[in-house]
């Protein structure tokens, strides 16, 4: 018998939320983690639909909703016009909750679930699959399952031990970013699309506004700068606190070339890397969480390991999402000039009533 029916390798947010699903159907599920603390940083923060659904459907719905600010709308902005507006209303809607939080809410709800299930402070080293299922050294031990979820990251090591191909996609740029006070109580997201690169602005909780600008220099790591490249390009004057360093971050997109090697199976962010611009990568992972449970409550049933279709949906979703995320970085490219009016007018165009709907949708992961 193996130690474990299920072992997940990282436990971020993915990881997590699938270690909930696993749990909520009696599943013996081990979550082991290298860090021994919790994570404190605040990266991804939008939750569009289809990652809501996987949070309700992991049992913390109801904490994200009453913890979370709920976007009224979204504005694209040039030369102080709005080109376009989007309003983020019922189906369509947008929550923002800092990463820390739903990380924090996902690891109480798998501790309530199955107390041993998280394991902080173990580093996974090699992986092999056997006859009977997963062997996997942690420390100076041997600990089997009869499936093994690298969720481990962009860098995961499970992925290259198993030679799985990491594919670059287009679509690469360079940005800062910076949390603010921000005392207005607006619920508007803005992009700013000027002549010399993206400022964007999102409204976080608790009187937080975070600030994300183009940095295909790599020069706005400094507070001055970054404040400076705000007022220049847009004409804002934000404050940054004494002691505030933006924090610079390079989007990349890749995706695996295959899911799945025999009973070891990859998830979230070590099956593909997308873009933040947008706001996708995080749900992107939620979403598959789901299906990938499924498919190894079948594997567990007795049948052979098939994550065939995990996989194809998966992938198929990670395109999308990939080539979402591309035309966002593009139209916020530093442009003059004719091509200038002419993405304003594309712009325009996804804003008008015509295309209103399908542009939120498009926006919220819900179309393509």
């Amino acid at each position: 018998m193996p130690d474990h029916e299920v072992v997940i390798v990282g436990a971020g947010p993915v990881g997590l939320l699938l270690g909930c699903l696993l749990a909520e159907r009696g599943i013996d599920v081990a979550v082991y983690e290298a860090r021994e603390g919790a994570d404190h940083r605040s990266r991804a923060i939008g939750i569009h639909p289809p990652g809501l659904a996987a949070l309700q459907a992991a049992g913390v719905g109801a904490q994200v909703r009453a913890e979370s600010l709920a976007l009224d709308r979204g504005e694209v902005i040039c030369d102080g016009r709005v080109l376009a507006s989007i309003a983020f209303s019922g189906e369509h809607r947008v929550l923002i909750l800092p990463q820390h939080r739903t990380h924090a809410l996902l690891r109480e709800r798998l501790t309530s679930l199955r107390s041993d299930a998280l394991r902080l402070g173990h580093t996974v080293g090699v992986v092999r699959n056997t006859q009977s299922g997963v062997s996997m050294s942690i420390g100076h031990r041997e600990v089997s399952a009869a499936v093994v979820v690298a969720a481990d990251g962009v860098r995961s090591g499970i992925r290259r031990q198993l030679g799985i191909h990491w594919r670059r996609g287009p679509g690469r740029g360079r940005y800062a970013m910076a949390d603010v006070p921000d005392h207005a109580a607006d619920r508007t997201a803005r992009l700013h699309c000027e002549r010399d690169g993206l400022v964007e602005s999102f409204p976080l909780p608790d009187g937080m506004r975070r600030w994300v600008v183009s940095d295909p220099d790599g020069v706005l790591a400094e507070s001055e700068a970054f404040g400076r490249a705000i007022r220049d390009r847009a004409g804002l004057r934000v404050e940054l606190p004494s002691g505030t360093h933006p924090t610079p971050f390079i989007a990349r997109q890749h995706r695996a070339a295959r899911l799945a090697a025999g009973r070891v199976v990859l998830v979230g962010d070590a099956a593909h890397e997308t873009s933040p611009i947008g706001g996708q990568g995080m749900n992107l992972g939620w979403a598959a969480a789901p299906h990938l449970a499924a498919a190894v409550a079948r594997t567990l049933d007795g049948r052979a390991p098939d994550f065939h279709d995990y996989e194809r949906t998966a992938l198929r979703a990670a395109a999308r999402a990939q080539r979402r995320s591309m035309f966002y970085m593009t139209m916020g490219r530093s442009v003059r000039g004719p091509a200038l009016a002419v993405r304003n007018a594309g712009i325009r165009m996804l804003g008008s009533p015509a295309l209103r709907r399908r542009s939120a949708a498009m926006i919220t992961m819900q179309g393509r």
